[in-house]
């Protein structure tokens, strides 16, 4: 009997395939441009119950050029601090609030730190193998040189790389898209697009391991910047 559950892997399979190809393609066009920017960016990040509908992460983020101005270059950009508070709501939604500081100041003094607030919706779908994410957004930049609103949604897909489920020592994938708009007064808006495609690895029941590309599309409007960033994830809860 034909299975939706083995059909919906083997899509989920070509679809991340196809998405790695594309960026790895749009990669080689991106750096042979102007205006292009690389980066690695690795964090470690752990989640934890405070209730049986409350949880809580908290997660470092370190981020190090090693591509601009048309020449290789490695130099510590920023570290972000994250905390973020998830309530679940019925079903598979959830309502979180989110603050981030963003140390700028010990690597580059003129650009200064940032306080961010977010608030954010989430609701996911999983019809059978795949998972669909729908991620609403709104954050509040919080700078010396004043304050700018970004809304923000994202649509991730994710399954397993093996079978129908994630098991200790097997792999899955992610796969997003998401577009951004950024408002302050006295400035234009400006509109992004990110693409985002992870490999990850279930080390254990509590811990994971992911790494991927992000690419991002700023400032559609203006002089638009395209920006690679090249991720490494460590994710263990409690």
């Amino acid at each position: 009997m034909y299975s939706t559950k083995r059909s919906g892997n083997w899509w989920g399979k070509s679809l991340y395939l196809f998405w790695l190809i594309l960026i790895s393609w749009t990669h080689d066009g991106l750096k042979a441009q102007e205006n292009f920017t690389g980066y690695l960016q690795p964090s470690v990040a752990l989640s934890y119950k405070l209730s049986p509908r409350v949880s809580q992460n908290a997660a470092l983020n370190l981020r190090t050029f090693y591509y601009r101005d048309a020449a290789y270059d490695l130099q510590t950009r920023q570290l972000d601090a994250v905390l973020f508070t998830q309530y679940a709501l019925s079903g598979n939604q959830t309502l979180s609030f989110g603050i981030q500081y963003r140390f700028r100041n010990p690597f580059e003094p003129e650009a200064g730190n940032e306080l961010r607030l977010t608030q954010q919706f989430n609701t996911t779908l999983k019809p059978a193998v795949l998972r669909f994410g729908h991620r609403f957004r709104a954050e509040q930049r919080i700078r010396e040189a004043g304050t700018i609103h970004r809304f923000r949604y994202r649509l991730a897909i994710d399954g397993p790389l093996q079978g129908e489920n994630t098991d200790v020592g097997e792999a899955y994938w992610i796969g997003s898209a998401e577009n951004l708009l950024s408002v302050a007064s006295g400035n234009r808006p400006e509109y992004d697009l990110r693409l985002t495609g992870w490999i990850g690895w279930r080390v254990t029941a509590n811990s994971k391991v992911q790494a991927g590309p992000e690419i991002r599309w700023e400032n559609f409007q203006g002089e638009t910047e395209k920006v690679l960033f090249w991720q490494l994830s460590w994710v263990s809860s409690l």
